[in-house]
């Protein structure tokens, strides 16, 4: 039988886990074998950057936590797993993507993205989105033309009424 202190900080871990998934928009499990201590470190970096954070556990207590918030991403569990999280759902899935591109020994595995399962597939889709403050620049941009295009007409109205009199 186990020793009541390590259950007991097994229960804490998949609790942290647990909490960790409940906070975030997007959980990414990627294999990160291969890379060295400095890209790992450039790696922490780059998500640090864009709020969002990366950290490795257990598989066995990552899918207890899983199970238990009724997840079933057990097909990401195999060999060695970080998970990122981050309150942005796009951001940690953008960085890990970005980063896989120039590490090919980094590996999306599956995610749980605002309270879906998602595949790899999925995942590099999403990694295409814009960030959020460029879909609020082409937001505004968009608007600016309405305003741009309603200010040009009014002026060439006035000119109009100015040649009248």
């Amino acid at each position: 039988m186990a020793n009541k202190t390590i259950i007991a900080k097994k229960e804490e871990i998949v609790n942290e886990i647990k909490q960790k998934v409940e906070d975030s928009q997007s959980v990414v499990l990627f294999d990160y074998r291969g890379l060295t201590d400095a890209e790992i470190t450039d790696l922490r970096r780059k998500l640090r950057q864009e709020d969002a954070s990366y950290k490795v556990y257990k598989n066995t207590l990552t899918k207890r936590a899983f199970d238990q918030l009724s997840i079933n991403l057990d097909d990401c569990l195999e060999g060695p797993s970080a998970m990122a999280t981050s309150h942005d759902a796009i951001a940690p899935i953008k960085v890990l993507a970005d980063f896989a591109k120039d590490h090919p020994t980094l590996e999306l595995k599956g995610g749980y993205v605002d309270g879906k399962e998602t595949n790899v597939d999925e995942l590099k889709k999403l990694a295409t989105i814009p960030s959020r403050d460029g879909l609020l620049t082409m937001f505004a941009a968009g608007l600016m033309e309405h305003v741009k295009n309603v200010a040009i007409c009014l002026d060439l109205h006035s000119q109009n009424l100015e040649e009248e009199k």
